[in-house]
């Protein structure tokens, strides 16, 4: 069965995905990247993106962990060389589709919220930052490590809010 789309070759498809890393901020999560590559373009298929991530990653072009992918500097320097190859319409869609991914990324790397548990108690630790430095630091006393979740998650939701909210109530 012909499949439908503009990419139909692996080495479009690594040259997709080395476009859309090379456009993120930062780590993107393997779902995510997943989707993006298939709204990209209805040519590709699940077992050739994943053998073509795969390769990346052996090749050094990708860094994978545990919670996703990031583009090296030698996957950087090779997009540049070849994604004009990418059709303009794919490119295009891809940039549409980037956006708000970006933006995500962007903001949850100015957010920090992580606990640790010492010998006097579960600390949390809170910060965010403005994109030019940190705007606020907080160290919280938990209760357990169950609490430092759920303040670190709904921090993570609602950083800004809880700024205003503090400079409102000691201004």
């Amino acid at each position: 069965m012909e499949r439908l789309g503009f990419i139909h070759e692996k080495l479009d498809i690594k040259i997709l995905i080395l476009f859309l890393l090379r456009r993120l901020p930062g780590e993107v999560e393997p779902s995510t990247l997943s989707d993006l590559c298939g709204q990209c373009d209805d040519g590709i298929g699940y077992f050739d993106y994943s053998d073509c991530l795969a390769e990346l990653v052996e090749t050094g072009h990708i860094t994978q962990t545990e919670t996703g992918y990031t583009i090296t500097e030698k996957g950087a320097r090779n997009a540049d060389a070849v994604e004009t190859s990418l059709p303009y319409s794919v490119r295009t869609r891809a940039q549409k589709l980037l956006e708000p991914v970006a933006e995500r990324l962007r903001r949850a790397a100015m957010i920090v919220a992580r606990h640790t548990v010492e010998d006097d108690g579960c600390f949390v630790e809170l910060a965010m930052s403005d994109g030019a430095g940190e705007i606020i630091r907080l160290r919280l006393l938990v209760a357990d490590e169950e609490q430092a979740g759920r303040v670190e998650k709904n921090f993570r939701k609602r950083a800004e809010g809880y700024y205003h909210k503090i400079v409102e109530l000691l201004s």
